[in-house]
């Protein structure tokens, strides 16, 4: 046989073919977030895949109305825009999973995420898929995997409820203010009495008459002790108002400047002042906006991040404070001992309260989570600092020390009221001295400065060293703030914690209402929307209409209330409305402002319009000449960057005020606040104005350099 034939004959043995291992399969959790994905992925482990879903996968046509008011308000559904890699991606990931679970947030709107993704998915709306944690940590979420439920229905059907009568007001108002008024308008239930609040309050402002009244503010001083001050209070023992001049100087022939002034009464006290309850979604809005100028969509972004995770070295990404959406002040038991403990360890005994503050809960408050609060007390601010961003720092310590204060002790003040007497005029001192600093060691504001007054008894004797009458005039009511809004909101029942950004923000975006030294004025444009609203739809603007449609929807969740008919008990004298609109509604003509000057392209006069960020030059030929301007303010500064422009008054997107220079974009120059013409006499760098409490400063953006606060 020859080699090749033996070769060609000969086969060889086969390999034993090895065989494939299978993954094991996992269980797929998914959450709204990738922040929160990869936080829970830490803890869960390896058997567990934990996705986003990115916030909401369906939702009403943007296009259309999207709900069948003929069968039963049935809202149509449709993916979201820009949604289909992620769905696609979700549904990939199930198929391959053992089991899934929906682990959007713990309310409303996260509950109807969770029935959403149910659909899309194919899932068991009743099967135990559903896993809520109040805060993002180890244990928090593991213990939540070990208690799974069903979807609850009561809480899907408020939030589909809410957002059916939302569609239905704002796609049956909106089209009439198109038709009616301009294009790109809207309105909507709780933007509506938001608006008719500040419209509300600039007509009290412009109703006002000022009243006239006099004060009379005197120094005495007792032997060679420090002079003290004391107001006039009244005559002949009695409160005495002084309304005019004339009534001072009744006053003032009365006394002798010379002559002795009798101590009538001394009381001595102990006062004290309690801590406040730890922060709901609104108090921390409204503090934030207080106490650190944030706005309140600056203010939930940097709480989405603490709740959702932030990498903190070793212990890697942690949640650091619980669910930020709650109207509850209510503690776990867990986190009152482990707070206890730290003030035990740090301040002593005698700073941590027995009984901690518990805080009254507005009107309509669900109380369904806990009060915002860190996740551990032990993580200070301070030892996080160099893991935080600025504006994350500066809200984890507003929130951290909120909730300290108030499991701490009251602060103890020992005040003294004096009454002084001569000849039957009679004014009055008091006084006031810390005792024990309490919650204030952690939670202070500055204004706890002690005003001493001389050792004085009943029957002393004083000199009086001036008089100082002085007139004023009564203030008119302040416009609302962001801060004071959400709590008119918030007390008057009126929306959610939910809400309160979006419907500021929406006002806002339409040029509803500006900023004016962070306080809201109406525009005219929203004047006119909201006499429109006021004439045609009273009970869109109705408070106590709206504060009872807000307890129904909360009726809803508790499965006390039907939402189908909750929503056709609103909307059949609703569409009665809209029709009377729609036929005895007048076209609503705004007028052109004349500018004063010529189009320099086709010579016809300019006028003034209203667009949608505010007012702006146009020629009058529009559309044949399409010639727009800026409408600029100049505000007498040189750019101190190319020094040729002129630094002149502009407004974002949101409306805030900003400088810029008038050569843009030739020049980039910007500045939040405003440029004064002068440099700073330390580094050279421009000097700004900026607002603080009771007037303006001039300050050096570096720090270097301050000048003093003018009123």
């Amino acid at each position: 046989m020859l080699k090749g034939e033996h070769m060609a004959t000969t086969t060889k043995p086969k390999a034993k073919s090895k065989a494939k291992r299978r993954s094991p399969k996992k269980t797929l959790v998914i959450v709204e977030s990738p922040a929160k994905a990869k936080t829970i992925e830490k803890y869960l482990g390896r058997s567990y895949k934990v996705v986003a879903s990115k916030g909401h996968v369906r939702d009403l046509p943007k296009s259309k109305m999207g709900v069948d008011i003929d069968h039963d308000y049935e809202p149509h559904y449709i993916s979201i825009r820009g949604k289909g890699d992620t769905i696609k991606e979700l549904r990939s990931a199930a198929k391959k999973a053992k089991k899934v679970y929906l682990a959007a947030d713990p309310d409303r709107e996260g509950e109807s995420i969770a029935w959403h993704l149910s659909h899309i998915l194919d899932l068991d709306p009743k099967e135990d898929n559903r896993v809520v944690f109040n805060e993002i940590t180890k244990d928090a979420v593991k213990e939540s995997f070990k208690h799974p439920r069903n979807i609850d229905m009561n809480l899907v059907d408020a939030q589909q409820a809410r957002r059916v009568l939302d569609r239905l007001v704002g796609y049956s108002i909106s089209p009439l203010l198109w038709q009616k008024v301009k294009k790109g308008l809207s309105a909507g239930r709780v933007q509506s009495i938001a608006l008719w609040l500040i419209i509300q309050r600039e007509n009290e402002i412009k109703n006002f008459t000022p009243e006239e009244y006099w004060s009379i503010d005197s120094e005495f001083k007792k032997g060679r002790s420090k002079k003290f001050k004391a107001s006039f209070y009244g005559l002949n023992g009695k409160k005495h108002d002084l309304p005019n001049n004339d009534a001072v100087q009744d006053v003032m022939k009365r006394l002798d400047p010379k002559g002795d002034f009798d101590i009538t009464k001394v009381t001595r006290r102990e006062r004290k002042r309690q801590p406040q309850p730890p922060f709901t979604t609104s108090t921390m809005q409204q503090e934030a906006n207080r106490k650190l100028n944030y706005r309140t969509r600056k203010t939930m972004m940097a709480a989405q991040q603490l709740y959702e995770g932030i990498n903190i070295g070793k212990e890697g990404s942690q949640g650091l404070i619980t669910y930020m959406r709650t109207d509850s002040t209510r503690i776990s038991i867990i986190a009152k001992h482990e707070a206890s403990t730290f003030l035990h360890e740090k301040y002593g005994a005698e700073y941590a309260a027995t009984k901690p503050i518990k805080g009254k809960l507005p009107e309509g408050a669900q109380d369904a989570h806990e009060a915002i609060r860190p996740t551990s007390v032990f993580r200070t601010p301070a030892s996080l600092k160099k893991y935080l961003t600025k504006d994350q720092f500066r809200l984890y310590q507003l929130i951290w020390s909120r909730f300290m204060a108030s499991q701490m002790t009251p602060a103890i003040m020992d005040t003294m009221a004096v009454t002084i007497e001569q000849n039957g005029v009679t004014f009055k001192a008091n006084g006031s001295k810390m005792k024990f600093d309490g919650f204030l060691k952690v939670y202070g504001d500055g204004k706890e400065k002690d005003n001493l007054l001389p050792d004085l008894e009943t029957g002393d004797q004083v000199k009086l060293v001036n008089s100082n009458p002085d007139q004023h005039f009564t203030q008119p009511p302040a416009r609302y703030s962001e801060a004071n809004l959400i709590k008119a909101l918030e007390e008057k029942g009126v929306g959610r914690p939910s809400t309160y950004s979006p419907t500021i923000d929406t006002i806002q975006r339409r040029y509803y209402v500006k900023e004016v030294g962070r306080r809201f004025e109406p525009t005219e444009l929203g004047e006119i929307v909201n006499k429109i609203i006021v004439e045609y739809f009273p009970d869109i603007v109705n408070i106590d209409f709206t504060a009872n449609l807000e307890g129904k929807l909360d009726q809803v969740e508790e499965g006390k209330e039907n939402w189908i008919k909750l929503v056709d008990k609103f909307y059949r004298p609703f569409s009665t409305e809209v029709e009377s609109a729609t036929k005895n509604m007048e076209k609503v003509q705004i007028k052109d402002e004349p500018a004063g000057f010529n189009c320099e392209i086709c010579g016809a006069p300019m006028v003034i319009k209203m667009g949608r960020y505010g007012k702006f030059y146009a020629c009058s030929r529009f559309p044949d000449c399409r010639n727009t301007k800026a409408i600029v303010k100049e505000i007498g500064v040189i750019c101190p960057k190319c020094h040729e422009g002129q630094v002149i008054e502009r407004k974002s997107k949101r409306h805030r005020i900003f400088y810029g220079c008038s050569r843009f974009p030739d020049c980039d120059f910007v500045s939040w606040d405003k440029p004064v013409g002068r440099d700073c006499p330390k580094d050279g760098h421009f000097l700004v104005e900026k607002k603080v409490k009771g007037g303006t400063q001039v300050v050096c953006p570096n720090g270097d350099y301050e000048e003093p606060a003018q009123k």
